[in-house]
Protein backbone atom coordinates (compact mmCIF):
# COMPACT_ATOMS: atom_id res chain seq x y z
CA UNK A 1 0.00 0.00 0.00
CA UNK A 2 3.25 2.30 0.81
CA UNK A 3 4.85 1.74 -2.24
CA UNK A 4 0.72 2.39 -4.45
CA UNK A 5 1.20 5.51 -2.25
CA UNK A 6 5.06 6.53 -3.55
CA UNK A 7 4.15 6.29 -6.99
CA UNK A 8 0.94 7.85 -6.97
CA UNK A 9 2.66 10.44 -5.32
CA UNK A 10 5.80 10.16 -8.05
CA UNK A 11 3.10 10.60 -11.01
CA UNK A 12 1.41 13.40 -9.50
CA UNK A 13 4.90 15.45 -9.07
CA UNK A 14 5.37 14.58 -12.64
CA UNK A 15 2.40 16.25 -14.16
CA UNK A 16 2.54 20.04 -15.39
CA UNK A 17 0.93 22.43 -12.97
CA UNK A 18 -1.97 23.50 -14.88
CA UNK A 19 -3.23 19.81 -14.69
CA UNK A 20 -2.84 19.59 -10.63
CA UNK A 21 -4.25 22.74 -10.62
CA UNK A 22 -7.48 20.91 -12.55
CA UNK A 23 -7.17 18.15 -10.09
CA UNK A 24 -7.51 20.21 -7.12
CA UNK A 25 -10.23 22.27 -8.27
CA UNK A 26 -12.02 19.17 -9.19
CA UNK A 27 -11.39 17.15 -6.01
CA UNK A 28 -12.06 20.14 -3.35
CA UNK A 29 -15.08 22.02 -5.45
CA UNK A 30 -16.13 20.35 -8.70
CA UNK A 31 -16.83 16.74 -7.65
CA UNK A 32 -17.99 17.77 -3.95
CA UNK A 33 -20.84 20.03 -5.11
CA UNK A 34 -21.76 17.31 -7.68
CA UNK A 35 -22.20 14.60 -5.50
CA UNK A 36 -24.64 16.34 -2.58
CA UNK A 37 -26.48 17.62 -5.85
CA UNK A 38 -26.62 14.24 -7.18
CA UNK A 39 -27.66 12.54 -3.97
CA UNK A 40 -29.99 15.07 -3.85
CA UNK A 41 -31.20 14.05 -6.85
CA UNK A 42 -31.42 10.53 -6.77
CA UNK A 43 -33.47 11.39 -3.08
CA UNK A 44 -35.83 13.57 -4.84
CA UNK A 45 -35.92 10.42 -7.80
CA UNK A 46 -36.54 8.05 -4.97
CA UNK A 47 -39.41 9.87 -3.48
CA UNK A 48 -41.21 10.89 -6.87
CA UNK A 49 -40.92 6.94 -7.69
CA UNK A 50 -42.61 5.74 -4.65
CA UNK A 51 -45.60 8.39 -5.48
CA UNK A 52 -45.91 7.00 -8.60
CA UNK A 53 -45.78 3.59 -7.86
CA UNK A 54 -48.51 4.56 -5.21
CA UNK A 55 -50.61 6.10 -7.64
CA UNK A 56 -50.42 3.69 -10.23
CA UNK A 57 -51.55 0.79 -7.32
CA UNK A 58 -54.12 3.13 -6.24
CA UNK A 59 -55.72 3.44 -9.82
CA UNK A 60 -55.28 -0.18 -10.35
CA UNK A 61 -56.98 -0.96 -7.32
CA UNK A 62 -60.02 1.43 -8.25
CA UNK A 63 -60.23 0.08 -11.56
CA UNK A 64 -60.48 -3.78 -10.69
CA UNK A 65 -62.99 -2.42 -8.02
CA UNK A 66 -64.81 -0.89 -10.74
CA UNK A 67 -65.08 -4.18 -12.70
CA UNK A 68 -65.94 -6.44 -9.49
CA UNK A 69 -68.39 -4.13 -8.80
CA UNK A 70 -69.99 -4.25 -12.82
CA UNK A 71 -69.52 -8.17 -12.58
CA UNK A 72 -71.25 -8.61 -9.27
CA UNK A 73 -73.88 -6.98 -10.53
CA UNK A 74 -74.61 -9.57 -13.02
CA UNK A 75 -73.83 -12.66 -10.83
CA UNK A 76 -76.56 -10.85 -8.75
CA UNK A 77 -78.82 -11.33 -11.62
CA UNK A 78 -77.73 -14.59 -11.98
CA UNK A 79 -78.73 -15.81 -8.46
CA UNK A 80 -81.87 -14.28 -8.68
CA UNK A 81 -82.49 -16.13 -12.09
CA UNK A 82 -81.28 -19.54 -10.32
CA UNK A 83 -83.39 -19.33 -7.43
CA UNK A 84 -86.37 -18.34 -8.87
CA UNK A 85 -89.00 -20.81 -8.30
CA UNK A 86 -91.57 -20.22 -11.11
CA UNK A 87 -88.42 -20.80 -13.95
CA UNK A 88 -87.84 -24.26 -11.32
CA UNK A 89 -91.41 -25.25 -12.15
CA UNK A 90 -91.57 -24.28 -16.13
CA UNK A 91 -88.34 -26.74 -16.04
CA UNK A 92 -89.70 -29.48 -14.12
CA UNK A 93 -93.65 -29.99 -15.92
CA UNK A 94 -93.89 -32.56 -17.90
CA UNK A 95 -96.13 -31.23 -21.53
CA UNK A 96 -98.52 -33.18 -23.20
CA UNK A 97 -98.53 -30.65 -26.25
CA UNK A 98 -96.00 -28.32 -27.82
CA UNK A 99 -98.80 -25.36 -27.12
CA UNK A 100 -98.52 -25.73 -23.33
CA UNK A 101 -94.83 -25.40 -22.91
CA UNK A 102 -95.19 -22.33 -25.66
CA UNK A 103 -97.43 -21.08 -23.01
CA UNK A 104 -95.69 -21.53 -19.69
CA UNK A 105 -92.51 -19.97 -21.74
CA UNK A 106 -94.30 -16.59 -23.09
CA UNK A 107 -96.01 -15.97 -20.20
CA UNK A 108 -93.40 -17.10 -17.45
CA UNK A 109 -90.07 -17.32 -18.78
CA UNK A 110 -89.71 -14.71 -21.28
CA UNK A 111 -90.54 -11.76 -18.91
CA UNK A 112 -88.21 -13.21 -16.10
CA UNK A 113 -85.17 -13.14 -18.64
CA UNK A 114 -86.12 -10.10 -20.37
CA UNK A 115 -86.95 -7.97 -17.61
CA UNK A 116 -83.63 -9.15 -16.09
CA UNK A 117 -81.68 -7.83 -19.07
CA UNK A 118 -83.86 -4.56 -19.31
CA UNK A 119 -82.77 -3.53 -15.69
CA UNK A 120 -79.02 -4.46 -16.31
CA UNK A 121 -77.30 -2.58 -19.03
CA UNK A 122 -74.30 -4.38 -21.10
CA UNK A 123 -76.79 -7.59 -20.61
CA UNK A 124 -76.54 -8.98 -24.26
CA UNK A 125 -78.30 -12.45 -24.07
CA UNK A 126 -79.83 -15.02 -21.30
CA UNK A 127 -79.90 -18.35 -22.57
CA UNK A 128 -81.32 -21.56 -20.51
CA UNK A 129 -80.09 -24.59 -21.85
CA UNK A 130 -82.11 -27.97 -20.67
CA UNK A 131 -81.86 -31.66 -21.69
CA UNK A 132 -85.72 -32.08 -20.56
CA UNK A 133 -87.36 -32.21 -23.76
CA UNK A 134 -87.92 -28.47 -24.29
CA UNK A 135 -87.96 -27.23 -27.57
CA UNK A 136 -85.94 -24.06 -28.88
CA UNK A 137 -87.38 -20.65 -27.74
CA UNK A 138 -86.00 -17.52 -29.47
CA UNK A 139 -82.97 -16.69 -27.42
CA UNK A 140 -84.12 -17.89 -23.84
CA UNK A 141 -84.55 -21.66 -24.44
CA UNK A 142 -82.34 -24.14 -25.77
CA UNK A 143 -81.26 -27.93 -25.97
CA UNK A 144 -78.00 -28.33 -24.30
CA UNK A 145 -76.82 -30.15 -27.36
CA UNK A 146 -76.25 -27.20 -29.05
CA UNK A 147 -73.38 -26.03 -26.62
CA UNK A 148 -72.24 -29.88 -25.44
CA UNK A 149 -68.65 -29.68 -27.94
CA UNK A 150 -67.94 -25.98 -26.64
CA UNK A 151 -64.89 -25.85 -23.70
CA UNK A 152 -66.91 -23.80 -21.53
CA UNK A 153 -69.71 -26.61 -21.29
CA UNK A 154 -67.27 -29.27 -19.82
CA UNK A 155 -65.66 -26.55 -17.27
CA UNK A 156 -69.34 -25.30 -15.91
CA UNK A 157 -70.20 -28.86 -15.36
CA UNK A 158 -66.92 -29.59 -13.63
CA UNK A 159 -67.17 -26.41 -11.87
CA UNK A 160 -70.24 -25.91 -10.06
CA UNK A 161 -71.13 -22.18 -9.42
CA UNK A 162 -70.55 -19.25 -11.55
CA UNK A 163 -67.96 -19.32 -13.86
CA UNK A 164 -67.06 -16.12 -16.35
CA UNK A 165 -65.91 -16.90 -20.11
CA UNK A 166 -63.75 -13.99 -21.87
CA UNK A 167 -62.42 -14.28 -25.69
CA UNK A 168 -60.05 -11.71 -26.59
CA UNK A 169 -59.86 -12.40 -30.53
CA UNK A 170 -63.52 -12.43 -30.90
CA UNK A 171 -64.39 -10.17 -28.09
CA UNK A 172 -66.97 -11.93 -26.45
CA UNK A 173 -67.71 -11.97 -22.73
CA UNK A 174 -70.56 -14.35 -20.80
CA UNK A 175 -71.16 -16.51 -17.38
CA UNK A 176 -72.15 -20.13 -17.27
CA UNK A 177 -73.70 -21.65 -14.66
CA UNK A 178 -74.88 -25.39 -14.09
CA UNK A 179 -78.67 -24.54 -12.35
CA UNK A 180 -80.14 -26.93 -9.51
CA UNK A 181 -84.31 -25.86 -9.68
CA UNK A 182 -85.32 -27.33 -6.09
CA UNK A 183 -88.03 -29.33 -6.60
CA UNK A 184 -87.06 -29.82 -10.07
CA UNK A 185 -86.79 -33.38 -12.16
CA UNK A 186 -83.00 -34.83 -12.37
CA UNK A 187 -81.25 -33.35 -15.74
CA UNK A 188 -78.68 -30.76 -17.19
CA UNK A 189 -80.05 -27.24 -17.28
CA UNK A 190 -77.74 -24.23 -17.92
CA UNK A 191 -77.69 -20.64 -17.66
CA UNK A 192 -75.78 -18.50 -20.28
CA UNK A 193 -75.49 -14.36 -19.41
CA UNK A 194 -73.77 -12.92 -22.58
CA UNK A 195 -72.35 -9.56 -21.53
CA UNK A 196 -71.59 -6.98 -23.84
CA UNK A 197 -67.22 -7.23 -23.75
CA UNK A 198 -66.63 -3.45 -24.80
CA UNK A 199 -68.81 -1.84 -22.66
CA UNK A 200 -67.21 -3.58 -19.73
CA UNK A 201 -63.78 -3.02 -20.45
CA UNK A 202 -64.58 0.64 -22.37
CA UNK A 203 -63.51 2.37 -18.81
CA UNK A 204 -60.16 0.93 -18.72
CA UNK A 205 -59.62 2.12 -22.08
CA UNK A 206 -61.18 5.60 -21.55
CA UNK A 207 -59.57 6.26 -17.84
CA UNK A 208 -55.99 4.31 -18.28
CA UNK A 209 -52.81 6.46 -16.90
CA UNK A 210 -50.90 7.90 -19.98
CA UNK A 211 -47.49 6.29 -21.00
CA UNK A 212 -48.86 2.83 -19.33
CA UNK A 213 -49.92 -0.50 -20.81
CA UNK A 214 -52.83 -2.61 -19.24
CA UNK A 215 -53.72 -6.38 -19.41
CA UNK A 216 -56.20 -9.07 -18.09
CA UNK A 217 -55.63 -12.22 -17.82
CA UNK A 218 -57.85 -15.53 -16.69
CA UNK A 219 -57.06 -18.33 -14.32
CA UNK A 220 -54.66 -19.85 -16.91
CA UNK A 221 -52.72 -16.91 -18.19
CA UNK A 222 -54.92 -16.47 -21.55
CA UNK A 223 -55.02 -12.62 -22.60
CA UNK A 224 -58.85 -11.22 -21.62
CA UNK A 225 -58.30 -7.65 -22.37
CA UNK A 226 -55.35 -5.55 -23.28
CA UNK A 227 -55.06 -1.44 -23.80
CA UNK A 228 -52.29 0.95 -23.85
CA UNK A 229 -52.05 4.84 -23.70
CA UNK A 230 -48.00 6.04 -25.22
CA UNK A 231 -47.55 9.34 -26.80
CA UNK A 232 -46.17 9.38 -30.15
CA UNK A 233 -42.78 10.04 -28.86
CA UNK A 234 -42.58 6.98 -26.30
CA UNK A 235 -44.69 4.54 -28.36
CA UNK A 236 -41.48 2.07 -28.47
CA UNK A 237 -42.10 1.66 -25.21
CA UNK A 238 -45.42 0.01 -26.01
CA UNK A 239 -44.97 -4.08 -25.14
CA UNK A 240 -46.95 -7.11 -27.26
CA UNK A 241 -48.22 -8.98 -24.95
CA UNK A 242 -44.91 -11.74 -25.62
CA UNK A 243 -42.59 -8.97 -24.85
CA UNK A 244 -44.76 -8.23 -21.95
CA UNK A 245 -44.52 -11.84 -20.24
CA UNK A 246 -40.88 -11.97 -20.91
CA UNK A 247 -40.40 -8.84 -19.19
CA UNK A 248 -42.57 -10.05 -16.38
CA UNK A 249 -40.94 -13.62 -16.33
CA UNK A 250 -37.75 -12.03 -15.68
CA UNK A 251 -37.97 -9.48 -13.46
CA UNK A 252 -37.54 -6.57 -15.74
CA UNK A 253 -35.44 -3.38 -14.34
CA UNK A 254 -37.03 -1.40 -16.94
CA UNK A 255 -40.45 -1.66 -16.50
CA UNK A 256 -42.84 -0.94 -13.50
CA UNK A 257 -44.92 -3.58 -13.22
CA UNK A 258 -48.21 -4.21 -11.09
CA UNK A 259 -50.67 -6.47 -10.77
CA UNK A 260 -54.05 -6.78 -8.74
CA UNK A 261 -56.30 -9.72 -8.58
CA UNK A 262 -60.63 -9.72 -9.22
CA UNK A 263 -62.05 -11.34 -6.14
CA UNK A 264 -65.21 -12.00 -8.82
CA UNK A 265 -63.81 -13.50 -11.35
CA UNK A 266 -60.06 -14.63 -10.71
CA UNK A 267 -58.61 -12.71 -13.25
CA UNK A 268 -55.48 -10.92 -12.88
CA UNK A 269 -54.96 -7.05 -14.43
CA UNK A 270 -51.69 -6.37 -15.04
CA UNK A 271 -50.12 -2.38 -15.25
CA UNK A 272 -46.69 -2.02 -16.90
CA UNK A 273 -45.34 1.78 -16.95
CA UNK A 274 -41.53 2.05 -18.25
CA UNK A 275 -39.17 3.19 -15.26
CA UNK A 276 -37.86 6.31 -17.41
CA UNK A 277 -41.22 7.97 -17.97
CA UNK A 278 -42.49 6.93 -14.40
CA UNK A 279 -40.26 10.36 -13.16
CA UNK A 280 -42.08 13.00 -15.31
CA UNK A 281 -41.93 15.02 -12.30
CA UNK A 282 -37.81 14.96 -12.07
CA UNK A 283 -38.04 16.87 -15.92
CA UNK A 284 -37.78 20.09 -14.02
CA UNK A 285 -34.99 18.66 -11.33
CA UNK A 286 -33.19 17.29 -14.43
CA UNK A 287 -33.08 20.30 -15.99
CA UNK A 288 -31.64 22.50 -12.81
CA UNK A 289 -29.23 19.55 -12.89
CA UNK A 290 -28.12 20.11 -16.12
CA UNK A 291 -27.79 23.76 -15.14
CA UNK A 292 -25.44 23.01 -12.40
CA UNK A 293 -23.06 20.58 -14.42
CA UNK A 294 -23.23 23.01 -17.27
CA UNK A 295 -22.09 25.71 -14.78
CA UNK A 296 -19.72 23.80 -12.75
CA UNK A 297 -18.04 22.65 -16.28
CA UNK A 298 -18.08 26.52 -17.55
CA UNK A 299 -16.65 27.12 -14.05
CA UNK A 300 -14.31 24.53 -14.36
CA UNK A 301 -12.99 25.78 -17.50
CA UNK A 302 -13.09 29.18 -16.77
CA UNK A 303 -10.73 28.09 -13.93
CA UNK A 304 -8.35 26.08 -16.09
CA UNK A 305 -7.95 29.20 -18.31
CA UNK A 306 -7.44 31.51 -15.76
CA UNK A 307 -4.79 29.75 -13.75
CA UNK A 308 -3.25 28.77 -17.11
CA UNK A 309 -2.38 31.93 -18.52
CA UNK A 310 -2.02 33.35 -15.36
CA UNK A 311 0.46 31.02 -13.46
CA UNK A 312 0.90 27.77 -15.45
CA UNK A 313 1.99 29.53 -18.96
CA UNK A 314 4.42 31.35 -17.61
CA UNK A 315 5.82 28.79 -15.62
CA UNK A 316 5.83 26.35 -18.42
CA UNK A 317 7.42 28.85 -21.07
CA UNK A 318 10.20 29.37 -18.35
CA UNK A 319 10.79 25.82 -18.78
CA UNK A 320 10.52 25.63 -22.45
CA UNK A 321 13.58 28.24 -21.89
CA UNK A 322 15.41 26.14 -19.65
CA UNK A 323 15.24 23.23 -22.22
CA UNK A 324 16.12 25.09 -25.10
CA UNK A 325 19.23 25.79 -22.62
CA UNK A 326 20.03 22.19 -21.72
CA UNK A 327 19.84 21.32 -25.48
CA UNK A 328 22.22 23.69 -26.12
CA UNK A 329 20.26 26.82 -27.31
CA UNK A 330 21.70 30.06 -25.40
CA UNK A 331 19.95 32.98 -27.51
CA UNK A 332 16.94 33.40 -26.31
CA UNK A 333 15.97 36.52 -24.50
CA UNK A 334 14.19 36.74 -21.12
CA UNK A 335 12.56 39.56 -19.92
CA UNK A 336 9.18 40.13 -17.60
CA UNK A 337 7.44 43.48 -16.89
CA UNK A 338 5.61 41.15 -13.94
CA UNK A 339 6.39 41.94 -10.35
CA UNK A 340 5.04 38.71 -8.74
CA UNK A 341 7.66 35.74 -7.76
CA UNK A 342 7.40 34.40 -11.43
CA UNK A 343 8.32 37.57 -12.83
CA UNK A 344 11.31 37.92 -10.41
CA UNK A 345 11.96 34.19 -11.76
CA UNK A 346 11.89 35.30 -15.52
CA UNK A 347 14.30 38.21 -14.65
CA UNK A 348 16.84 36.09 -12.47
CA UNK A 349 17.00 34.02 -14.94
CA UNK A 350 17.61 36.59 -17.88
CA UNK A 351 20.56 37.94 -15.91
CA UNK A 352 22.16 34.47 -15.22
CA UNK A 353 21.99 33.50 -19.01
CA UNK A 354 23.39 36.89 -20.12
CA UNK A 355 26.10 36.06 -17.77
CA UNK A 356 26.62 32.90 -18.94
CA UNK A 357 26.43 33.54 -22.40
CA UNK A 358 29.70 36.05 -21.90
CA UNK A 359 31.38 33.40 -20.04
CA UNK A 360 30.78 31.09 -22.55
CA UNK A 361 32.07 33.14 -25.76
CA UNK A 362 35.05 33.99 -23.43
CA UNK A 363 35.90 30.68 -22.74
CA UNK A 364 34.88 29.55 -26.50
CA UNK A 365 36.62 32.23 -28.53
CA UNK A 366 40.10 31.33 -26.29
CA UNK A 367 39.42 27.69 -27.01
CA UNK A 368 38.97 28.21 -30.84
CA UNK A 369 42.06 30.59 -30.69
CA UNK A 370 44.02 28.30 -29.37
CA UNK A 371 43.01 25.42 -31.62
CA UNK A 372 43.91 27.50 -34.66
CA UNK A 373 47.12 28.23 -33.22
CA UNK A 374 48.39 24.53 -32.68
CA UNK A 375 47.23 23.60 -36.13
CA UNK A 376 49.33 26.58 -37.27
CA UNK A 377 52.04 25.88 -35.40
CA UNK A 378 51.90 22.43 -36.90
CA UNK A 379 51.74 23.58 -40.13
CA UNK A 380 54.29 26.20 -39.86
CA UNK A 381 56.89 23.74 -38.54
CA UNK A 382 57.25 23.17 -42.08
CA UNK A 383 58.45 25.36 -45.27
CA UNK A 384 56.05 24.54 -47.88
CA UNK A 385 57.96 25.55 -50.67
CA UNK A 386 61.06 23.90 -49.49
CA UNK A 387 58.90 20.86 -48.81
CA UNK A 388 57.22 20.66 -52.45
CA UNK A 389 60.49 21.49 -54.30
CA UNK A 390 62.66 18.59 -52.38
CA UNK A 391 59.72 16.04 -53.07
CA UNK A 392 59.59 16.97 -56.47
CA UNK A 393 63.62 16.49 -57.20
CA UNK A 394 63.60 12.88 -55.32
CA UNK A 395 60.46 11.76 -57.26
CA UNK A 396 62.39 13.03 -60.97
CA UNK A 397 65.41 11.07 -59.51
CA UNK A 398 63.40 8.07 -58.66
CA UNK A 399 62.25 8.05 -61.98
CA UNK A 400 65.66 8.31 -63.59
CA UNK A 401 66.81 5.20 -61.42
CA UNK A 402 63.88 3.59 -61.98
CA UNK A 403 62.51 3.04 -58.90
CA UNK A 404 58.62 3.69 -59.38
CA UNK A 405 57.76 2.84 -55.75
CA UNK A 406 59.82 5.73 -54.40
CA UNK A 407 58.33 7.50 -56.82
CA UNK A 408 54.59 6.81 -56.17
CA UNK A 409 55.30 7.15 -52.06
CA UNK A 410 56.84 10.25 -53.26
CA UNK A 411 53.85 11.78 -55.00
CA UNK A 412 51.63 10.65 -52.22
CA UNK A 413 53.83 12.43 -49.84
CA UNK A 414 53.22 15.71 -51.89
CA UNK A 415 49.75 14.87 -52.17
CA UNK A 416 49.33 14.75 -48.38
CA UNK A 417 51.44 17.44 -46.91
CA UNK A 418 49.75 19.51 -49.98
CA UNK A 419 46.26 19.63 -48.43
CA UNK A 420 47.13 18.68 -45.42
CA UNK A 421 49.04 22.30 -44.86
CA UNK A 422 46.12 23.69 -47.00
CA UNK A 423 47.88 27.08 -47.23
CA UNK A 424 47.36 27.68 -43.42
CA UNK A 425 43.39 27.25 -44.06
CA UNK A 426 41.03 25.24 -41.65
CA UNK A 427 38.20 24.53 -44.32
CA UNK A 428 38.23 22.98 -47.09
CA UNK A 429 36.27 20.63 -49.53
CA UNK A 430 35.18 16.94 -48.82
CA UNK A 431 36.70 15.74 -51.72
CA UNK A 432 39.76 17.59 -51.26
CA UNK A 433 39.62 16.05 -47.76
CA UNK A 434 39.28 12.27 -49.40
CA UNK A 435 42.14 12.82 -51.35
CA UNK A 436 44.18 13.43 -48.57
CA UNK A 437 43.23 10.82 -46.74
CA UNK A 438 43.80 8.23 -49.97
CA UNK A 439 47.27 9.65 -49.79
CA UNK A 440 47.90 9.22 -46.51
CA UNK A 441 46.72 5.28 -46.69
CA UNK A 442 48.91 4.82 -49.97
CA UNK A 443 51.89 5.99 -48.19
CA UNK A 444 51.02 3.72 -44.47
CA UNK A 445 50.30 0.85 -47.31
CA UNK A 446 53.48 1.10 -48.45
CA UNK A 447 55.52 1.20 -45.28
CA UNK A 448 53.65 -1.71 -44.16
CA UNK A 449 54.81 -3.69 -47.73
CA UNK A 450 51.08 -3.68 -49.04
CA UNK A 451 50.16 -6.02 -45.95
CA UNK A 452 46.83 -4.62 -45.31
CA UNK A 453 43.79 -3.34 -47.46
CA UNK A 454 41.95 -0.14 -47.92
CA UNK A 455 38.58 1.31 -49.62
CA UNK A 456 37.18 5.06 -50.35
CA UNK A 457 33.37 5.47 -50.72
CA UNK A 458 31.75 8.78 -50.51
CA UNK A 459 28.88 9.81 -51.91
CA UNK A 460 28.78 12.07 -55.17
CA UNK A 461 26.92 14.84 -53.33
CA UNK A 462 29.03 15.75 -50.66
CA UNK A 463 32.22 15.92 -52.45
CA UNK A 464 31.82 19.56 -52.88
CA UNK A 465 30.92 20.42 -48.86
CA UNK A 466 32.76 22.23 -46.50
CA UNK A 467 35.01 20.21 -44.40
CA UNK A 468 37.68 20.69 -41.65
CA UNK A 469 41.08 20.23 -42.52
CA UNK A 470 42.74 16.77 -41.32
CA UNK A 471 39.56 15.15 -39.27
CA UNK A 472 39.88 11.84 -41.28
CA UNK A 473 43.78 11.33 -40.79
CA UNK A 474 43.82 10.39 -37.34
CA UNK A 475 40.92 8.82 -37.53
CA UNK A 476 42.57 6.44 -40.21
CA UNK A 477 45.93 6.50 -38.24
CA UNK A 478 44.57 5.74 -35.29
CA UNK A 479 43.01 2.58 -36.86
CA UNK A 480 46.11 1.54 -38.60
CA UNK A 481 48.73 1.66 -35.03
CA UNK A 482 45.80 0.12 -32.60
CA UNK A 483 44.12 -2.07 -34.71
CA UNK A 484 45.51 -3.47 -37.46
CA UNK A 485 49.19 -3.43 -36.33
CA UNK A 486 47.48 -5.51 -33.68
CA UNK A 487 46.10 -7.77 -35.77
CA UNK A 488 47.58 -11.17 -35.79
CA UNK A 489 44.90 -13.40 -38.08
CA UNK A 490 43.96 -12.39 -41.23
CA UNK A 491 44.37 -9.57 -43.26
CA UNK A 492 44.01 -5.83 -42.37
CA UNK A 493 41.31 -3.86 -43.91
CA UNK A 494 40.19 -0.26 -43.37
CA UNK A 495 36.97 1.50 -44.83
CA UNK A 496 36.27 4.78 -45.21
CA UNK A 497 32.92 5.85 -45.94
CA UNK A 498 30.90 9.14 -46.19
CA UNK A 499 27.25 9.91 -47.31
CA UNK A 500 24.63 12.33 -46.59
CA UNK A 501 21.53 12.14 -44.34
CA UNK A 502 19.47 14.34 -42.48
CA UNK A 503 20.91 17.78 -44.20
CA UNK A 504 24.64 16.44 -42.70
CA UNK A 505 27.71 15.07 -44.20
CA UNK A 506 28.96 11.84 -42.52
CA UNK A 507 32.07 10.08 -42.04
CA UNK A 508 32.77 6.52 -41.26
CA UNK A 509 36.27 5.05 -40.35
CA UNK A 510 36.47 1.22 -39.53
CA UNK A 511 38.65 -1.31 -39.42
CA UNK A 512 38.75 -5.30 -38.36
CA UNK A 513 41.52 -4.96 -36.04
CA UNK A 514 41.54 -6.22 -32.56
CA UNK A 515 39.15 -3.79 -31.44
CA UNK A 516 38.78 -2.90 -27.59
CA UNK A 517 36.20 -3.38 -24.55
CA UNK A 518 33.53 -0.65 -24.76
CA UNK A 519 34.66 1.03 -21.87
CA UNK A 520 38.11 1.83 -22.85
CA UNK A 521 36.58 3.09 -26.36
CA UNK A 522 34.26 5.60 -24.54
CA UNK A 523 37.46 6.89 -23.04
CA UNK A 524 39.33 7.52 -26.11
CA UNK A 525 36.84 11.16 -26.21
CA UNK A 526 38.15 11.85 -22.83
CA UNK A 527 40.94 13.27 -21.06
CA UNK A 528 42.09 10.00 -19.79
CA UNK A 529 43.18 9.00 -23.09
CA UNK A 530 46.99 9.14 -24.12
CA UNK A 531 45.73 9.87 -27.45
CA UNK A 532 45.47 13.36 -28.65
CA UNK A 533 45.01 12.88 -32.55
CA UNK A 534 41.41 11.56 -32.54
CA UNK A 535 40.47 14.06 -29.30
CA UNK A 536 41.26 16.69 -31.18
CA UNK A 537 39.42 16.11 -34.13
CA UNK A 538 36.02 15.72 -31.63
CA UNK A 539 36.54 18.67 -29.61
CA UNK A 540 37.35 20.69 -32.93
CA UNK A 541 34.39 19.08 -34.89
CA UNK A 542 32.22 19.92 -31.78
CA UNK A 543 33.68 23.31 -31.04
CA UNK A 544 33.16 24.54 -35.34
CA UNK A 545 29.81 23.00 -35.11
CA UNK A 546 27.97 22.65 -31.67
CA UNK A 547 28.41 19.73 -28.72
CA UNK A 548 25.78 17.48 -30.55
CA UNK A 549 28.10 16.86 -33.02
CA UNK A 550 30.34 14.78 -30.97
CA UNK A 551 32.02 11.69 -32.21
CA UNK A 552 30.78 8.45 -31.47
CA UNK A 553 33.01 5.64 -31.21
CA UNK A 554 32.22 1.69 -30.91
CA UNK A 555 34.48 -1.27 -30.61
CA UNK A 556 33.74 -5.42 -29.86
CA UNK A 557 36.70 -7.09 -28.97
CA UNK A 558 38.27 -9.36 -31.75
CA UNK A 559 35.95 -7.88 -34.60
CA UNK A 560 37.57 -4.32 -34.67
CA UNK A 561 36.44 -0.43 -33.93
CA UNK A 562 33.98 2.31 -35.88
CA UNK A 563 34.69 5.64 -35.45
CA UNK A 564 31.49 7.90 -36.91
CA UNK A 565 31.24 11.78 -37.17
CA UNK A 566 28.99 14.38 -38.56
CA UNK A 567 28.66 18.26 -39.17
CA UNK A 568 26.25 20.30 -41.16
CA UNK A 569 25.98 20.17 -44.65
CA UNK A 570 27.05 23.42 -45.99
CA UNK A 571 28.71 24.03 -49.58
CA UNK A 572 32.00 26.53 -49.79
CA UNK A 573 31.24 30.18 -50.57
CA UNK A 574 32.68 31.66 -53.26
CA UNK A 575 35.35 33.47 -50.98
CA UNK A 576 36.01 30.07 -49.48
CA UNK A 577 36.60 28.70 -52.71
CA UNK A 578 38.94 31.43 -54.21
CA UNK A 579 41.02 31.28 -50.55
CA UNK A 580 41.80 27.41 -51.33
CA UNK A 581 42.61 27.58 -54.28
Amino acid sequence: MQNKMKKLLHWFNGIKLRYKLAIFYSLFCFLPVMLLFWLSFLQMRSIIDDKGKMNLQSYLQQSVSSMDRTLDGYNSLSDYIAFDRTLAEVFSMEYGTPYEQYEQLTQKVDPILRTASYFHGGMQQITIYTDNGMVKHDTTVAPVSEIEETDWYQKTLEHPGLNWFANYQEETLFSARKLAFSGAREGVNILYMDVDYQKLFTPYAETLISECGLYITDQDGKLVFEESRFSGKNQNYDLTYSEFLEQRDRGSTDYIILCEQSNTTGWTVWLYQPVGLAGEAMRPIGVMAGVTILICIFAAVLAYFITSGMVSSRIERLTHFMQEVQEGSMDMQMESDDRDEIGMLYRGFGSMMKRIRTLINEVYLSKITQKEAELKALQAQINPHFLYNTLSLINWKALAAGEEDISRMTLALSTFYRTALNRGRNVLQVETELSNTRAYLEIQSMLHDGDFDYEIEAQTEILQCESLNLILQPLVENAIHHGIEEKTDGRGKITVRGWKEDNCVWFMVEDNGVGMEQEVADKILTMESKGYGVRNVDERIRLCYGEKYAMKVESVVGKGTKMTIHFPARRLTNIQKSQIS
